[in-house]
């Protein structure tokens, strides 16, 4: 971790409110994707953005090390995703927000992306969330254990059924399969 980094976090910790907002704005593009991967709607990733900023703020001062920062960061975006998730209680429908988002540079809607995005919100959360966490943010399968709070192991089995998952989704989905 960059030293300047490092000791953002470190003030942030003690609590000053100025660190921790530079540390919001140098990841908010990983934090709105996760959030997005999650919710699937610009509004809703907004909405857990807000108020994941908004818990880790009143509990920064808990972390124990600055190298931690981001996979803390990340479970409160994960946990929030899913309160807002449970709220609604409903399976979240492509909208036209994210069907614009998947237009390729020709202007087309890839069909790819459509069913990709299609398949992996059917999934259950615990693939969905190793695989966003594994393909989308680039993270270790360590790391992804101490964020789920779940052995390697299990991360690794959440991963390959997921995959598997994906692929008969996927095979379902496509006309020429």
């Amino acid at each position: 971790m960059e030293d300047r980094n490092r000791r953002l976090i470190k003030r942030a910790i003690k609590g000053d409110k100025k660190a921790f907002e530079q540390l919001l704005k140098k990841h908010y593009q990983q934090i709105y994707r996760t959030a997005f991967l999650y919710v699937q709607n610009q509004e809703d990733a907004l909405d857990v953005v807000q108020e994941a900023a908004y818990q880790a703020l009143i509990s920064v001062h808990t972390i124990k090390s600055p190298e931690y920062f981001m996979t803390w960061l990340t479970k409160i975006v994960i946990r929030c995703s899913g309160q807002l998730l449970a709220k609604r209680k409903v399976i979240v429908p492509l909208t036209e927000e994210v069907l614009l988002s998947l237009k390729s540079s020709n202007g087309s809607i890839n069909d790819d992306a459509l069913l990709l995005m299609d398949a992996l919100g059917s999934l259950k959360d615990s693939y969905r969330t190793a695989l966003i966490l594994f393909y989308y943010n680039d993270y270790s399968i360590k790391t992804i254990s101490e964020l789920m709070e779940i052995p390697e192991g299990t991360v690794k089995t959440y991963l390959s059924r997921g995959k598997e998952a994906l692929k008969i989704s996927l095979e379902r989905g496509s006309l020429h399969g």
